[in-house]
């Protein structure tokens, strides 16, 4: 039931902080540092940097998993905020382009729900870290839309 009254407060959240409340209420969202903040009608999202995230220690670079991760949770977190829906979108598919290697700083992502129907939403994603057009990865994912009563 605490799940459900999350999720219908977060369309509904009038402040940044709310919002990250919401957002860290999920374990495996805290655990990867990502951080949500509502400008205007959009949100945005950011993968803090942490040392536990690093999978190339040599380079050091993000690891690949932690960096896909973080595309899904924006995904989800953007088509929940559009749809008002009061349960999670289940993931059909999502697919992830690696474009260059994740630098050991903060990563940045925007989404955008390209198409929601009753049954499946299409939503894409592009994550950034010092200049947001050189991409370096981007996602799409089709979701399945809960049935609401």
């Amino acid at each position: 039931m605490a799940r459900m009254h999350s999720l219908t407060q977060l369309r509904s959240t009038s402040t940044n902080e709310q919002l990250q409340l919401l957002l860290d209420s999920i374990p495996y969202v805290r655990f990867l540092g990502v951080k949500a903040r509502r400008q205007g009608d959009e949100l945005s999202f950011v993968l803090e940097y942490s040392e536990q995230l690093v999978g190339n220690p040599r380079l050091p670079a993000l690891h690949g998993g932690a960096i896909g991760a973080f595309l899904e949770t924006a995904s989800l977190v953007q088509l929940l905020w559009e749809s008002g829906s009061t349960s999670l979108p289940k993931t059909i598919n999502f697919q992830i382009e690696y474009l260059r290697s994740g630098r050991a700083e903060d990563t940045f992502a925007r989404a955008r729900v390209q198409k929601q129907g009753r049954r499946v939403a299409y939503v894409t994603v592009e994550a950034w870290q010092s200049e947001r057009a050189r991409p370096i990865a981007s996602g799409a994912g089709n979701f399945l839309m809960p049935v609401e009563d």
